[in-house]
């Protein structure tokens, strides 16, 4: 994504730690909680690896179509299991959305000419994208807030619910780091 550095980084520490602990879900006694977090690992390691500074490191041509098919094929998984459970259509829009900032970071110009010939991506889509994700976020922020009369109860530390919730909030708000930056 074309940022600053330093924004870039701690959304690529930001990601590239939710991607690790997806993976450490993956591990779950949960059928469900196993099948969710391959997906969101994909995603959270996807999203480290675009936003590096390209002052770091500028990716060959080649890598932006290779994004799109590989989210592409992520978001094909997803409108396949939305057939059986809805909450796979977020995975779908969340894939769809890496698609799309792929296809558009490859067709942009270099981050150096970027303020001479506007930013990438169809602008409709990206605000569109935007408020998707800006809802998602406060919805996911509002879950996380405590209910009186709950207490722990001794479920796995990967099967916690509050700590997948606030995963996804961070993915979330990753993600809308990305389209901003677009």
């Amino acid at each position: 994504m074309h940022g600053p550095a330093s924004p870039g980084w701690l959304l690529v520490a930001l990601c590239a730690a939710t991607g690790a602990y997806c993976l450490l879900r993956m591990r779950s006694s949960v059928e469900e909680q196993r099948r969710a977090a391959g997906g969101e690992a994909l995603m959270g390691f996807g999203m480290a690896a675009m936003a590096v500074p390209p002052a770091v490191f500028t990716p060959p041509a080649w890598t932006w179509p290779a994004y799109a098919a590989v989210f592409g094929t992520a978001a094909l998984r997803a409108l396949w299991a939305a057939r059986v459970s809805a909450c796979h259509l977020h995975h779908l829009v969340g894939a769809g959305a890496m698609v799309y900032m792929a296809a558009a970071m490859a067709v942009s110009p270099a981050p150096a000419h970027a303020h001479e010939h506007g930013g990438a991506g169809v602008p409709l889509l990206t605000g569109v994208l935007l408020l998707y994700f800006a809802g998602y976020v406060l919805v996911s922020g509002v879950r996380l807030l405590p209910v009186a009369g709950t207490g722990t109860s001794a479920v796995a530390w990967s099967d916690r619910p509050e700590v997948v919730r606030a995963c996804r909030l961070s993915m979330g708000i990753g993600m809308l780091a990305m389209l901003l930056t677009m």
